[in-house]
């Protein structure tokens, strides 16, 4: 099930719990001590940062897979550390990565200590909105050390699941997988929030992983025999011929989408029911262009329906899609406003072709 570990930091203990949440989290993944050690000491570096740059936010610590999809069967864990604030921003992000680099009388050397710690590293600031941190650590200590991928991939996916009111589980589940030159992308939302719905959004993960090459509609349908005796989800699954260059896309319930092409969003459209209760006679697949400007966003109904994208997910940089995804989140909300629901976003966008190796 998605077990998710949220800290919010608002004072100097909390940095500790940050520190026991990445050793737990690490080992959960199966990782070795050295890596454990790593994850803990970026977590609690992001956590130093915060309270000392942004007066306190959250550090969220979630196991995800490989930022580019590997294969259904390659069960890759990856521990995904996030730190997110809605404080003053940093005016030049990569001075802030620099050794040395300090605005607040210290040594100036913890995001650069992230940096060569982590095996993924990112980060986007937005003056005035806050900012979003995100680092992965893997098995190995090399930068694309999470899984064997043979043929590089133009695209690559990335998200972030936020439990209802710091719970142990969330109830949404995102799974990202590759089979030949398709690339699907799935978020499911188990009805309600906790153990239960976290059960039912697992079980669409699973019947993803047990046949990826199936096209949406008929992906859904067996998800729908696979969360039977479950609390039921809602479901989108979008799936990327890259050869062809085309985006299918089905979803039942109320799961958002949104694609953009260049600078112009649109929504995609699910149709009302349930997966595991009420699955609708006909499915039909939207078919859409998929070029390299485009940016494909699914999220759960813990996402307020009117979110604006925001600078991150209107850039033509190299922004993980996990960072442009906790921009979303934290932009559609702030810190007199929590969530209403479990929170998931899940983004798939481009590769940069000087990184697709």
């Amino acid at each position: 099930m998605p077990r998710v570990w949220d800290v919010p930091v608002h004072d100097s203990t909390r940095v500790r719990d940050v520190r026991v949440a990445a050793g737990a989290a690490a080992r959960h993944a199966g990782l070795a001590e050295a890596r454990v050690a790593a994850a803990e000491l970026v977590a609690t570096e992001l956590a130093t940062n915060l309270l000392k740059h942004a007066g306190g936010g959250r550090v969220l610590l979630d196991l995800v897979g490989p930022v580019v999809p590997a294969y259904a069967d390659e069960r890759i864990s990856v521990v995904q550390i996030m730190a997110v604030d809605h404080g003053p921003g940093m005016p030049d992000t990569a001075a802030a990565l620099r050794d040395g680099y300090s605005t607040a009388a210290s040594l100036g050397a913890g995001l650069g200590t992230c940096l060569r710690t982590a095996d993924d590293f990112d980060l986007h600031s937005t003056p005035g909105r806050g900012t979003v941190v995100l680092a992965r650590i893997a098995s190995g200590p090399d930068r694309g050390a999470a899984g064997p991928h043979p043929v590089p991939l133009p695209v690559r996916a990335g998200g972030l699941n936020i439990p209802f009111a710091g719970a142990e589980f969330s109830g949404d589940a995102w799974a990202c997988v590759r089979t030949g030159e398709r690339v699907t992308l799935m978020l499911a939302d188990g009805l309600g929030h906790g153990p239960q719905a976290a059960r039912a959004s697992s079980a669409a993960v699973e019947a993803l992983r047990q046949a990826p090459h199936l096209p949406p509609s008929d992906l859904l349908r067996r998800m729908h025999s696979a969360l039977r005796g479950t609390r039921g989800a809602a479901v989108a699954v979008a799936q990327l011929d890259i050869a062809a260059g085309r985006l299918s896309f089905t979803g039942v319930g109320n799961v958002g989408a949104r694609l953009r092409h260049g600078d112009t969003w649109h929504g995609l459209v699910s149709r009302p029911g349930i997966v595991g209760s009420h699955l609708p006679v006909h499915l039909p697949e939207h078919q859409e262009l998929w070029t390299e400007d485009c940016l494909l966003v699914l999220h759960s109904d813990g996402l307020p329906s009117r979110w604006s994208p925001g600078p991150a997910a209107h850039a033509r940089s190299s922004l993980d899609p996990a960072v442009i995804a906790a921009s979303i989140v934290r932009d559609a909300g702030s810190p007199a406003r929590p969530v209403r629901d479990d929170t998931a976003v899940a983004v798939l966008g481009p590769f940069p072709p000087d990184r697709s190796s």
